[in-house]
């Protein structure tokens, strides 16, 4: 046993995985409060996380039908393999557990920034070829890789947006809270050895994260965190924030039931969000960076992150 998981039964349907329709039971099980559904729905999560990621859409669809009671408002992405599944390692058995039994697990969002994406070492050596290949079916990853070649910002070029501009916010964001431009230096993490589109996807996020933050209406807190996670996961099938969800659902299921609700509502929403939002990947932030955020909103048809939480609640109740 993991805690209150039946470990060998987690990684039996972890290894398995299931379709759109069982997602979606184990989804509304788990809102009436079944026994053992968050455990099981957990364990979807990882088997797309880290078996199949051909699954991911139809998975998050279903949970979140499930869950809410309606799909997100997108055209159903279908993505087709003839791989077969690799079982999961004792090693990567060993990194999870360790990762999500750990008490200390939260404190150091560097740390588990590392140690989740540590976890896909320990994969089948095919599992970085299909999540490749699945992050292509996503809306605007084909066209944004062949037009688009992701140089790195710089603070002169945003010290020179005006105030108030989309530029501005994120120049004032990353200088009122000491941010780095780029979350983690690229040239150490080898994205040029990875298979397209994941090497191009990754400098995106290292240099759009803030930007999407502002764009869509995500605050830095800790639930936005995670509902952004949703957010970049719907966009374009981003594989760390897949297993990054995996874990953290993993972990509430495990020892922080009472959290689930919070946990998950803020998930699914982040997913639907961005899901339902037109592809932000491409666009020109150069061109537009000087222009104000909801000028930006308006013409590329983006809706701000309807929280259903307040933005900070995790640090209001962590304070109480």
């Amino acid at each position: 046993m993991a805690g209150n998981i039946d470990q060998a039964r987690f990684e039996h349907l972890a290894g398995r995985g299931g379709d759109r329709a069982l997602v979606a039971s184990l989804a509304a099980g788990t809102r009436r409060g079944e026994e053992g559904a968050a455990a099981d729905l957990a364990a979807m999560l990882v088997h797309v996380a880290a078996v199949a990621p051909e699954g991911l859409a139809d998975c998050y669809d279903g949970a979140t039908e499930g869950w809410t009671g309606s799909a997100p408002r997108a055209e159903r992405l279908v993505v087709e393999t003839d791989e077969q599944d690799d079982p999961l390692s004792a090693e990567f058995w060993s990194a999870f557990w360790s990762l999500v039994l750990d008490p200390d697990l939260g404190r150091d969002a560097g740390e588990i920034t590392v140690r989740t994406a540590a976890l896909t070492g320990h994969m089948s050596p095919s599992f970085v070829d299909r999540s490749a290949a699945t992050a292509l079916h996503f809306p605007g990853v084909s066209t944004a890789l062949a037009a688009d070649d992701p140089r790195p910002f710089t603070m002169t070029q945003l010290a020179a947006c005006p105030k108030g501009s989309l530029g501005g916010d994120l120049h004032a964001l990353l200088v009122d809270n000491d941010f780095d431009l780029e979350v983690l230096p690229r040239d150490e993490l080898a994205l040029a050895t990875l298979p397209e589109p994941l090497g191009y996807l990754n400098s995106r996020i290292l240099q759009c994260h803030d930007l999407w933050h502002l764009l869509a209406g995500y605050r830095t807190t800790i639930l936005h965190e995670v509902a952004i996670s949703g957010f970049q996961l719907g966009q374009f099938g981003h594989h760390y924030s897949s297993m990054f969800l995996a874990v953290t659902v993993t972990k509430v299921a495990l020892d922080q039931a009472a959290g689930l609700d919070l946990i998950l509502d803020t998930i699914f929403s982040g997913w639907a969000h961005g899901r339902e939002t037109p592809p932000l990947l491409g666009l020109p932030w150069e061109d537009i960076w000087h222009e104000p955020i909801d000028t930006i909103r308006a013409a590329h048809g983006v809706q701000p992150y309807p929280c259903p939480y307040p933005a900070d609640l995790v640090e209001l109740l962590l304070a109480g």
